[in-house]
């Protein structure tokens, strides 16, 4: 896959162009986010990003290998990430404020697009979590209108798949700004905390074309 950037709300001035350690293959700007996969040398700011939020994610995410809360982990899975994108597998987003540099910016949240298939289905899998010091700031509905626009302009797919669970009122309530409509209820689909939890299944479809001008 080719390099690619772009803009959103705003435009980029050349004096804030990504340092060398810091490019990544793909960056989308919006209002006051940066969207941009990280280099493995980056792996300090993601874990601690991770730590001050372990309460907070935690209980709504997935297990975790032993290793997680390590530089090593992290830096392992930023080299996996560029690798994932490499073979069209995966793209995985990490939030930065805009005010800041890239460089030395925070992490306060993350979008992923995995799972991706191709072939008559162009579909992938959704996932995002924000810094529980940033929410109630529209930031994770900003950065997803963002991304979803970049998957289905730019990555040509043609649906976004999420789930949540029933009870967390916050992602359903973003997710449904966004337009993603409900779909279904899946019994016992994610092992979470020992449990296997229900999750509620939404998606949102590619805009249709324009019809072409004769």
């Amino acid at each position: 896959m080719g390099t690619n950037r772009l803009v959103l709300e705003g435009p980029r001035s050349a004096s804030r162009a990504i340092p060398a350690h810091e490019f990544s293959p793909v960056m989308l700007t919006t209002e006051r986010l940066h969207l941009l996969m990280l280099p493995p040398d980056a792996a300090g700011r993601v874990l601690a990003y991770h730590q001050v939020n372990e309460k907070h994610l935690g209980p709504v995410s997935p297990a975790r290998p032993p290793t997680f809360f390590t530089l090593m982990y992290w830096r392992t899975r930023l080299a996996q990430d560029r690798e994932d994108y490499r073979n069209d597998l995966a793209l995985r987003f990490y939030l930065l404020p805009r005010e800041q540099p890239e460089a030395s910016a925070p992490v306060v949240g993350t979008v992923s697009f995995t799972n991706l298939r191709r072939g008559p289905i162009q579909a992938c899998e959704l996932g995002y979590g924000l810094d529980f010091r940033y929410e109630g700031k529209g930031l994770m509905t900003e950065a997803l209108r963002a991304a979803c626009a970049y998957a289905f302009e730019a990555m040509g797919l043609h649906r976004i798949q999420a789930t949540h669970l029933p009870e967390n009122l916050r992602s359903a309530a973003v997710l449904r700004r966004l337009g993603f409509s409900v779909e279904g209820y899946a019994r016992d689909f994610l092992l979470i905390n020992g449990r296997w939890r229900d999750h509620v299944l939404t998606s949102l479809v590619a805009p249709a074309a324009p019809p072409a001008e004769p």
